[in-house]
This record gives structure tokens, C-alpha cells and sequence, in this order.
């Protein structure tokens, strides 16, 4: 298989280099030397993730697409078993006339917001679940469809389940959309409950010069509930998911407002991957809808996303999640008593998450959840977020954090989090290409950790160039012996290419990439990470 891999790597290099410009791809690898870790498999060893993406085009309608993978002399820690050796991890030929487009190989595609279906690659949480089968699609002016099937990727395998996939959308009038989709599974194991389960969405979608509006409906057949990695065949129930979303914008004004209602839509190709720790084999696309912050301290103690139906005991049962998120901005303009000579720019943002209510049954494994009520609350935040240029050298950010996290809930474990967070951060610049970042944060917390204090500096020395140091103290915990995690390294680009090294001591815990998160373990040690395009 490896001498396979290379021999088609090389095929398309020979190709590509013979044709100018029509060859183009990337190079990625991520690797650390583990100094201490919580795993003996890991503590003094140096692991590696690497990527090889290819593409060559052919007039403007042929595209073939391939990528080799790397994960020598082992994975990077939490990433999935199934991530081993070197293999051709996909390859696609594609296809695409005026109105028509026709894929076989590796498949990525998402149908309306992916609440039904997605299937991406994000290398940093070593998600890659794309379909391995065709897709074709016909696009007009006024329609688009769409039509997929085939197994879908499990590390260097497949997964068990097949997918089927149908996807319309309608185009009324330049404002106004309708979508329809299908999502099927069909397992190659009998369940009394039946093998296929199927996914039906309705949305509609209208944008205007000023206000956009979406919903979108999803309805799940009967799933038998994943509990203890177990199907069980007498805890059947359907699933169901609700969205909303609408917003205003206008000069120096913006407002979004989000709700959604999941239950039971937990969907993935190997049922038994359900609630497990990689979200391989997960069909749909279900992030926390919260505020995705950028400092260390205020990401602490994040919400994920709760879709799945749960009955761990008699106080703790859950069947999915009902909330919002509201954000809203507003800029004050230039020479105003709040905007100052440059302006000043106002954010706010709140979201709340809780159970579905209804009437629970532990000792029957059953349960039926009400549509509206909140149930017991998971996850709350509300931000403010000041952002000001004061000079034309210095401007400066200003966030506000209050938050609640239930961890007997989210993390199905004890405890209930009542946190602050403040965050300054400053930008000074010395000319053109040579700059100072420089931030201060605090969380202020009563229970579980208690206390942290932070900072990190920046020092951009132009723009290829730049060294940082990080470092957050859990100053209170002293049963923990008042532990602080650092961070120090360089970073250097030219051009396409981008190299950074950096040594420290990470914190464990949940790492979130556009609301979708993993758990990460503790540990201390090198870093390395090199990226390329040509």
C-alpha cells in the first residue's frame, strides 16, 4: 500500500511539472516531543502528523485530488487509533460542464447548514470524514440538486454504514430560497427497530439589503439509544432538530440572533461511534453555538454541543438541548464623544443552553421531552467586548466574560462553575512591519480551580518574523500545587511557506475549532509545525 501511495504521489508530480501551471497542492506536518505526558506511550517520544495534498486540472473541467498521510513514528496524542503508518488517505475525480458536475472518490459536501449532513477535514481536532462513493450535482440558475452515496472514511478505513444523500434547492426569487434534503444510513446490522434510519430537512432561507432570515427542520426516524457503547433495541426513540437564525445590519449596526432545539441527533455511519472521542463517522454537523473567544483563560471551561439522548443515572438524564445566542455590534463613529478621533467598536454577545424538559423514566429507559420549556441549564455567558485605536500606534481590546458551566451535566461528572474573565490587550506598533502585543487576564472563580492569572507578549519584528511568550498561573489551587502552564516560540514565513517552533507546558483539557471540540491531555514538551503550498 505505502509503495502504492508513492508511486501515484510521483505519477502526479511527473504530470503536474509537465504541464505548468496546472499542478498545485500543500504540505503539512505537526510534530511534538512529548517531554512529560500522562501516557506512558507518549512521555519521552517524539510523535508526528503529516499531510501531502495534490491537485492537477485539466483544461478547466477535469480535477483529480489526492492525499497522502503520515503518521510517523506515531499519531500526536488523542488523536484516533485508526491514524497509523503512511496510506493514501483520499482521492477524487471530478467532473464539472456548464450545469452539470459528476465526483467519485473522496466526497466533502454539506446540505443546507450541515444539521442534516457535512463532511469536512479539520486537521487540528484529526477530523476527516468525507464519503468514499460519487456525488453528482445540477445547478441552474433557479434549481441546484444534488445526489451521494458510499461509505464514509474511519481513519485509514471505512466505515460499516452506508450513506444516501439527496439535496434540493429552489431559488423563488433573488431573496427567497427553498431546500429540501435526505439523509440515509443503512447499517449491515439487523436491529429490530430496522436498518435504515432516515433524515428528512425542510429549510427556507430570504436575505434582503438589510435582514436575513433561515429555518430550517429536521425530522429523525426511530435510532436505538448508544448507551455505554451499547445499541440498545428496547431505548428506541426519533430525533428531531430546529433552527432559527435572523439578523439586521446597517451602517456601523449589526444584530444575530440564533435559536436551535437538538434531540436525539446524535448520527453517525457506525452507530457505536456515538459519544465517542474522535467524531469519526459523524454525518451531521453540530457545533456549540457560543462566542469562540481567542485568549487561554476564556477558554476555560467551554460548552460543547449536547445532541445525544443520555441516561447515566436516575438524576442525571438528558435528551438534547435547547437555547440561543444573540450578538450584537455596533461601531460609534469617528470624532464622537464615545468613537474619540478613530471610532470605537462595541460588541455584545449571550447564550444560553439547557436540557429538554419532560418526563423522564430511568427505570423504563424512556422519556418524552416538551418543545419549548428550558430544562436545567447547562452552559450561560454573557460578553462585552470594547475594541479602540487611540493613536495611530496604539489601540487596545477590552472583554468582559460571565459565565456559568454546569460539569455535572456537560461533562457528566460533578460540580457547577460560576466564573469571570477580563482580558486587556494591547497593540503598539513601532512602524510599518514591526509591532507589540501585549495582554493581561484574569478569572475570578469561587469554585472548582479557583483563580487564574495570564499574559502573553508578541513581538513582530517584521513581517516574516515574530517571537512570543504565554503563560496562565492557577494561582488559588494550591491542592493542585498552584500549577501554571507556558509557552514560549518563534514563527517564520515566506512567501506560501510557514514554519513555528515552540517549547512549553499545555493545559489539558477541551480544545474547540469552530465549535466543535476535543479533550486534549495534559503535557509538556517541543514543538514543531511546517507549512507549505506550491
Amino acid at each position: 500500500m505505502n509503495r502504492l501511495c508513492y508511486f501515484i504521489l510521483l505519477f502526479f508530480v511527473s504530470i503536474g511539472f509537465s504541464q505548468n501551471n496546472n499542478f498545485y497542492g500543500a504540505f503539512e506536518s505537526s510534530g511534538v516531543y512529548y517531554s512529560q505526558n500522562e501516557s506512558k506511550d507518549f512521555e519521552n517520544k517524539f510523535k508526528s502528523n503529516n499531510y501531502v495534498n495534490i491537485n492537477y486540472l485539466i483544461g478547466n473541467k477535469w480535477k483529480f485530488d489526492l492525499q497522502l498521510e503520515s503518521y510517523l513514528p506515531g499519531r500526536l496524542q488523542n488523536f484516533s487509533n485508526n491514524l497509523q503508518d503512511t496510506y493514501l488517505s483520499t482521492i477524487s475525480i471530478n467532473y464539472k460542464s456548464n450545469k452539470f458536475d459528476f465526483s467519485v472518490g473522496s466526497i466533502y459536501e454539506q446540505f443546507g447548514s450541515g444539521l442534516i449532513l457535512r463532511t469536512w477535514e479539520d486537521r487540528q481536532l484529526g477530523i476527516n470524514n468525507s464519503i468514499w462513493g460519487f456525488r453528482t450535482k445540477y445547478e441552474s440558475d433557479n434549481i441546484n440538486f444534488k445526489v451521494l452515496a458510499g461509505y464514509q472514511k474511519k481513519g485509514r478505513e471505512i466505515s460499516a454504514g452506508k450513506i444516501i444523500g439527496i439535496d434540493s434547492e429552489i431559488l423563488f426569487t433573488k431573496n427567497f430560497q427553498f431546500g429540501l434534503s435526505y439523509v440515509g444510513r443503512l447499517e449491515n446490522i439487523t436491529y429490530d427497530f430496522g436498518d435504515f434510519t432516515n433524515l428528512f430537512s425542510s429549510r427556507l432561507d430570504y436575505n434582503s439589503d438589510s435582514f436575513y432570515m433561515n429555518y430550517e427542520y429536521i425530522s429523525k426516524s426511530k435510532d436505538g439509544i448508544v448507551q455505554f457503547g451499547n445499541v440498545s433495541e428496547n431505548f428506541v426513540k426519533p430525533g428531531s432538530a430546529h433552527s432559527l437564525n435572523f439578523g439586521i445590519y446597517k451602517s456601523g449596526f449589526g444584530l444575530d440572533v440564533t435559536f436551535r432545539r437538538l434531540e436525539n441527533m446524535g448520527y453517525f455511519s457506525d452507530r457505536f461511534e456515538a459519544n465517542g472521542d474522535f467524531l469519526e463517522t459523524s454525518i451531521n454537523y453540530l457545533p456549540a453555538l457560543t462566542k469562540q473567544h481567542d485568549y487561554l483563560l476564556s477558554n476555560i471551561n467551554v460548552y460543547e454541543a449536547q445532541p445525544y439522548v443520555s441516561f447515566q443515572d436516575p438524576k442525571l438524564m438528558k435528551a438534547g438541548e435547547i437555547g440561543f445566542q444573540i450578538d450584537l455590534y455596533y461601531t460609534f463613529k469617528k470624532n464622537t464623544t464615545l468613537g474619540g478621533k478613530y471610532g470605537t467598536k462595541l460588541s455584545f454577545n449571550t447564550s444560553i443552553w439547557n436540557n429538554l424538559t419532560g418526563d423522564f423514566s430511568y427505570s423504563d429507559q424512556n422519556y418524552s421531552a416538551s418543545f419549548f420549556d428550558f430544562g436545567e441549564k447547562y452552559f450561560s455567558e454573557q460578553s462585552i467586548e470594547v475594541s479602540k485605536k487611540v493613536s495611530k500606534n496604539y489601540n487596545y481590546l477590552l472583554l468582559l466574560v460571565n459565565r456559568y458551566y454546569n460539569k455535572r451535566l456537560v461533562e457528566e461528572s460533578t460540580g457547577q462553575i460560576n466564573s469571570q474573565i477580563i482580558v486587556i490587550d494591547n497593540t503598539l506598533k513601532f512602524n510599518n512591519k514591526s509591532s507589540l502585543k501585549f495582554d493581561i487576564q484574569h478569572l475570578f472563580n469561587n469554585d472548582y480551580d479557583k483563580n487564574w492569572f495570564g499574559y502573553g507578549l508578541e513581538y513582530n519584528l517584521n513581517y516574516n518574523l515574530s517571537l512570543y511568550y504565554s503563560n496562565i498561573k492557577n494561582y488559588q489551587n494550591s491542592e493542585k500545587g498552584n500549577p501554571s502552564y507556558y509557552s514560549a516560540g518563534i514563527s517564520y514565513s515566506k512567501k506560501a511557506s510557514k514554519i513555528i517552533a515552540s517549547y512549553g507546558k499545555q493545559r489539558g483539557g477541551l480544545i474547540c475549532y469552530g465549535g466543535i471540540c476535543r479533550y486534549v491531555p495534559e503535557f509538556k514538551g517541543f514543538s514543531i509545525s511546517i507549512n507549505t503550498t506550491f
